[in-house]
């Protein structure tokens, strides 16, 4: 009952139009009891009494009833549908508007498959809950009670007889709900690892094709889809066994009555009219409690849904704006860590008390190995994460005393996995400033050297990239993102392995507009490239958390430590191919 009354506060919004649903619905609660009335009428009046000139006022007094209460069912029903989308689509929006607000931590842990199913199958069902089971709940125990009292007042031995079988009724429904509620939270569970594989395996199609994987994905989607099955055939035979026992009770039940009312009507205690209208009545009374358990089963799951929406919603997210939180003003670039430690669960840390001091327009390589601590770092300075211990400053302030929209705004951020959205590659340039001019566009579109490529598609800038960029390479997504942020022209930039996917050439490209770019912008990068770090004005190298060396590359190398190991290894291949290459293209211009 908790979630399900949670989302009746979604409903009570619109409680003008509930109001006008519950009024309808007693008009036609009375017009159902009606009928029965006028058979009795017509029974009692025109064929015992011969009142024939009555036939046809009652024929009329019957088709008016039944025309009445299809427009008043109608009415209604269009009502409470009105009233159930509107409550979803707020839903919906504060389940997506929840999403976007969680932290990095969520989503570190969080499946997409798991996500969708809860945000929209879920949603879904609450849906069918609110426009339609919600009322019949209400106007079944409506009719219940006005017919109940209608028939007490017929002949409340009839009655009393009639309400014999309730109680074993009442049990077969609360069993029911007992074992088939969890039985709707398993189905739930297996659609949402059902959607997670969907997802999953359409996400990494080319990976699955590029390792003849097919059969396996399929074979697994195959496993997942038959525990789905399994879950539902077992819920499945909760119905095909209360069902049929609860209508067979209802039918001994009936069955009572004729015997015992039909004895009235021989013995003149009842009328036929009266028998007729009290077991059509009866039926009426007989119905909510028989359609009770199907309300049930859909009561379960909604139930079920509920709970699993709200738990996404109940996720408080871990980086927020503290109370208080400023505005951050225009800054300058000056970042200091200060004594960071950071621990992703709050316990073992992957950062040992970081101290760097970033002056204004300067540049800092990181580099070190495999889960060094690189990304870590550079992470917590647009605080997708919120250091453990220490403080992340930019111009003296805490990032934590300011409101992250301002904070992200002047930090401009080169991921490592470069995601572009189903849209124009003039709209995924401009994604940090909507309002930016087509100029604008194409002057950082120059600097980050995917101009011409992109001029020379069919459609230009208004040319629709695949999901996730996919038909571009590599170089030309980075490039694209490179793009992305310059628009923003941040004082602070960073670059998390931004080159990684580059060939030669195009590095060299980016590598020119970079080096304008990052003039007056202190520069955090990641970078694999010798060319990166040569020019960084301090290079700081992690192993295992911990600041182990820092310096130039000049006094790195001099130091004959961890940085000139890497060097070794890694960039002085490159060195030699790039002085090589210079020296080939000098020899050429001479001759």
């Amino acid at each position: 009952m908790k979630e399900v009354s949670r989302l009746f506060r979604y409903v009570l919004r619109y409680w003008p139009r509930v109001l006008l649903a519950l009024i309808l619905m007693f008009m036609g609660t009375a017009l159902t009891m009606l009928q029965p009335k006028i058979i009795q009428w017509t029974f009692d009046s025109v064929y015992e009494e011969g009142k024939w000139h009555l036939l046809v006022w009652m024929a009329l007094a019957t088709i008016g009833a039944t025309v009445l209460q299809g427009i008043v069912n109608y009415v209604e029903r269009i009502t409470m549908e009105w009233v159930g989308q509107r409550t979803i689509y707020d839903l919906r929006n504060r389940i997506y508007n929840h999403l976007q607000s969680l932290s990095f931590s969520f989503y570190d842990t969080a499946q997409t498959g798991e996500l969708m199913s809860r945000a929209t199958a879920d949603v879904e069902q609450l849906r069918r809950f609110v426009t339609f089971g919600v009322m019949r709940l209400v106007g079944n125990f409506v009719t219940f009670v006005f017919v109940l009292f209608t028939l007490l007042a017929m002949d409340w031995k009839l009655t009393l007889l009639s309400l014999g079988t309730m109680p074993l009724l009442g049990w077969a429904v609360a069993a029911f709900n007992t074992r088939v509620r969890p039985r709707y939270r398993l189905i739930q569970e297996e659609m949402a690892k059902l959607t997670t594989t969907l997802q999953e395996n359409i996400s990494g199609v080319r990976v699955v094709r590029a390792y003849a994987q097919e059969e396996r994905e399929i074979e697994k989607f195959r496993e997942r889809n038959w525990s789905y099955l399994e879950e539902n055939i077992t819920t499945v035979r909760l119905w095909a066994f209360y069902f049929p026992l609860m209508t067979f009770i209802t039918g001994f039940g009936t069955t009572l009555i004729l015997w015992y009312g039909g004895r009235q009507v021989i013995l003149g205690a009842l009328t036929l009219g009266q028998m007729i209208a009290f077991n059509s009545l009866l039926g009426r009374l007989i119905r909510p409690v028989r359609m009770l358990g199907w309300l049930v089963n859909m009561y379960s799951q909604a139930s079920a849904a509920a709970q699993r929406v709200f738990e996404i919603l109940d996720t408080q997210p871990e980086v927020k704006d503290k109370p208080g939180a400023i505005e951050l003003p225009p800054i300058q670039g000056n970042v200091h860590f200060d004594n960071v430690s950071f621990a992703y669960d709050g316990v073992n840390l992957v950062l040992h008390d970081i101290n760097i001091e970033a002056k204004q327009g300067q540049r800092i390589a990181i580099l070190g190995g495999t889960g060094s601590g690189k990304s870590t770092l550079i992470n917590l300075l647009p605080r997708f994460y919120d250091v453990t211990k220490g403080a992340v400053k930019i111009d003296g302030i805490d990032v934590r005393d300011v409101t992250l929209e301002s904070l992200r705004r002047q930090i401009g951020i080169v991921l490592q996995e470069t995601f572009l959205f189903s849209a124009t590659i003039r709209e995924n340039i401009a994604y940090g400033r909507l309002n930016a001019s087509n100029e604008e566009v194409i002057a950082a579109a120059k600097a980050a050297r995917i101009h011409d490529f992109i001029i020379s598609l069919p459609n230009g800038y208004d040319t629709v990239v695949g999901e996730r960029g996919v038909g571009l390479s590599g170089g030309q997504k980075q490039r694209i993102a490179i793009a992305r942020a310059l628009l923003l022209d941040p004082r602070i930039l960073i670059l998390d392995d931004s080159l990684s996917a580059v060939d030669t050439e195009t590095e060299y490209l980016i590598q020119q507009a970079l080096e304008e770019l990052m003039k007056n912008r202190t520069s955090f990068v990641i970078a694999q490239r010798l060319s990166t770090v040569k020019n960084a004005d301090q290079i700081i190298i992690l192993d295992n958390g911990r600041i182990v060396e820092r310096g130039t590359h000049e006094t790195l190398l001099a130091a004959g430590g961890i940085y000139k190991e890497i060097y070794d290894l890694q960039f002085r291949k490159q060195e030699e191919t790039n002085g090589l290459l210079e020296q080939v293209s000098t020899e050429g211009g001479d001759s």
